[in-house]
């Protein structure tokens, strides 16, 4: 649920205070539900709802703050089983490090959190159920997750690969007289709804937009997503290719945006990258070729080739490391195409070669640290694993209205 979390500010606080409970009842600790025999009552339900909407969730934020709750009855019921107590310097430091993704000690959240009429034991309910919930999780299945040194190869490879979304937007703005406000945003309203096309739209700009990118047909330069102010990204990002924005108001103006397409490009901040790969040359003759076909087809790692081949000298086999910048354009175009343990053949100064990618990872300043990322994909395989083994206990618990 944290993913949702974004920076807490005053006027989601002002919004959370206005807004009545949903649930406001005779009895606010009747039940709503009961799982397993234990209650989830209606202030629990609201306090949930009003605390999520503090954090940003969206969509049908009741239904997730129900189905949270019932998930930390399950939870602290399987705790309950296996006798797992959290001590209360783990509880409160879980809750220093979730108020400080705000920002904030834990105390100065709270007190944020009461301003929106959010009791302190509804934090601290969210948060040591889910603490307690990892504890269980990490002795029940970190004795048995492994996460093999092809695994931590492959995650730091995927370092060099990341990729972003690039859009291709037109953008039609329509000025504001003061005054006219009412006019423009009709204005604006019934082309947003009635454009169904690039053609319309362009012709729409030609006649309506204010902007100097009417020039080329409202048609902007290509937009990175992490360069957007999230705002933007917000609208942009719900739209598929062709579609029209609705209205957005700025100062002065009203916009509206066509989305024409979205590409994936590689990441500016991918950084320089390094490969360690191996050469394994054979004569230019069809017994060098049954040879490398032979090897090929037996390895999956570079280190795979002695084992294939024993006895090769370095002029025959050899593994290399080296900045992808300061390769041949060739090589760098061959070893560009391939994954870590992939391989291809080809011609070399006179001779047939074996190219084989070993790794694959970002050169940074800083070493990389395989232990770390070790931790980084065993947590994730945990999470998997207990994500699935809490849908197993929901499926199994008996669940009830009162």
């Amino acid at each position: 649920m944290t993913r949702l979390f974004p920076l807490l500010t005053a006027s989601l606080i002002a919004l959370g205070a206005s807004q009545a409970p949903a649930h406001a009842q005779a009895n606010p600790f009747a039940p709503v539900l009961i799982i397993n025999d234990r209650a989830i009552t209606h202030y629990e339900l609201q306090q949930r709802t009003l605390f999520l909407k503090l954090l940003g969730a969206g969509g049908d934020v009741e239904k997730l703050a129900l189905d949270g709750l019932i998930e930390d009855r399950l939870r602290l019921q399987e705790a309950k089983r296996y006798k797992v107590e959290l001590p209360e310097e783990d509880i409160t430091a879980a809750m220093e490090e979730f108020a400080g993704r705000a920002n904030l000690t834990s105390e100065a959240f709270v007190v944020q959190l009461g301003t929106a009429g959010v009791a302190p034991e509804t934090f601290r309910d969210f948060v040591s159920a889910g603490a307690i919930w990892r504890e269980i999780a990490r002795g029940k299945f970190a004795g048995t997750t492994k996460v093999s040194e092809t695994e931590i190869d492959r995650a730091i490879e995927a370092e060099t690969r990341k990729t972003e979304l690039s859009f291709s937007l037109s953008e039609l703005i329509i000025g504001v007289p003061p005054g006219r406000e009412a006019d423009a945003m009709a204005l604006a309203q019934q082309i947003s709804t009635t454009v169904k096309s690039e053609a319309e739209f362009t012709a729409a700009v030609a006649k309506y937009s204010a902007a100097a990118s009417r020039d080329q047909n409202g048609r902007l330069p290509p937009m990175i997503s992490s360069n957007m102010p999230p705002q933007l990204a917000s609208i942009v990002t719900a739209l598929k290719p062709g579609q029209v924005s609705a209205p957005v108001p700025m100062t002065g103006a009203i916009a509206i945006l066509q989305l024409r397409g979205v590409t994936e490009i590689k990441a500016a901040s991918a950084g320089r990258v390094e490969v360690d790969y191996g050469r394994l040359r054979q004569p230019a003759t069809p017994e060098g070729e049954a040879e490398l076909a032979r090897v090929r087809s037996q390895i999956e790692t570079c280190k795979d080739v002695y084992g294939v081949s024993p006895g090769l000298g370095t002029d025959q086999f050899s593994i290399q490391t080296a900045a992808m910048s300061s390769l041949p354009a060739d090589l760098a175009l061959e070893l560009g195409r391939l994954d870590p343990g992939e391989s291809a053949l080809r011609s070399a100064a006179g001779a047939r070669e074996l190219l084989i990618l070993c790794a694959r990872r970002p050169v940074s300043e800083t070493p990389i640290d395989r232990e770390t990322v070790r931790r980084a994909l065993l947590n994730r395989k945990i999470d998997a694993q207990s994500n699935l083994y809490l849908s197993t206990l929901r499926a199994d618990a008996i669940i009830r209205k009162p």
